[in-house]
């Protein structure tokens, strides 16, 4: 199951997922991308279906999983990965505002995670949630609300990890970074779609596949020791802003400056 898998990274993973054999269930809140989704799963061999979900409203969240074990009668990953913000001083947030990324980034997730693990996980004996989050952990200006949902998501993974490691539940955190996704280039405005590559270290945004690939391997038994762990795929945007050597303070050739040091005899 996959939450938010219309458009950008979610639909990416769906994608993978089903090319791997997966039977895909995927939910958002336009029919349109997840039709289009499950039309292009289709066209390749795949199985899909999706259902236009608003992950905020609890009785829906339970009705959806409900239909989904009718059909299914199981479930082995739940991919939480709907979400949203948008991008605003933070002096310049209102309360409704403020509450409106938490309960979509927090409670939501919560509910999904919730349902999946009291109406499949548990009774059934195990199961596997990822939920993704974003990169940097080291503050997060002009987001101020989604860099305090999306902490909360990752201390409630690493949480639920040890209350549900008793049913064999296995949670992972995935810390996404800047990724060349439809959102960035038509949500954002032009400066940041333009120039956010520049900010990364290794020189280039994500490509959505690199992302689905992590959620393919924690999937698969490979992973199923991983739980409990946040793992950030960024390019090392989480741990410095742009190129190294900063271009300011580079040798003529780009190379990193050095300290001349006095070698007594």
């Amino acid at each position: 199951m996959v939450s938010g898998a219309g458009t950008g990274l979610g639909r990416a993973i769906a994608l993978e997922l089903a090319r791997l054999g997966a039977m895909v269930v995927g939910c958002g809140r336009r029919q349109g991308p997840l039709d289009a989704m499950v039309a292009e799963i289709a066209a390749s061999g795949g199985r899909a279906e999706a259902v236009a979900l608003d992950i905020r409203d609890a009785e829906a969240v339970d009705s959806f999983f409900d239909g989904v074990l009718a059909s299914h009668r199981r479930l082995d990953l739940l991919v939480n990965n709907a979400g949203g913000q948008f991008l605003s001083p933070a002096e310049a947030i209102t309360p409704k505002g403020f509450r409106t990324v938490i309960e979509l980034n927090v409670q939501g997730t919560w509910q999904m995670t919730h349902a999946a693990a009291t109406k499949a996980f548990i009774p059934h004996g195990g199961g596997k949630v990822v939920s993704v989050t974003l990169s940097p952990h080291n503050g997060m200006p002009g987001m101020a609300h989604s860099g305090a949902a999306r902490a909360a998501v990752e201390n409630m993974t690493r949480t639920l990890a040890v209350e549900w490691a008793r049913f064999r539940v296995k949670l992972v955190a995935i810390a996404a970074g800047q990724f060349d996704t439809e959102v960035l280039r038509t949500k954002y405005p032009q400066e940041v779609s333009q120039n956010v590559a520049r900010t990364i270290p290794l020189g280039r945004l994500g490509r959505p596949e690199e992302l689905a690939w992590m959620v393919a391997y924690l999937a698969s038994p490979a992973g199923d020791f991983t739980s409990g762990a946040v793992i950030t795929i960024d390019g090392a945007r989480d741990d410095w802003l742009g190129p190294w050597p900063p271009p300011a303070i580079a040798g003529e050739a780009g190379e990193p400056l050095a300290e001349e040091r006095r070698r007594d005899k």
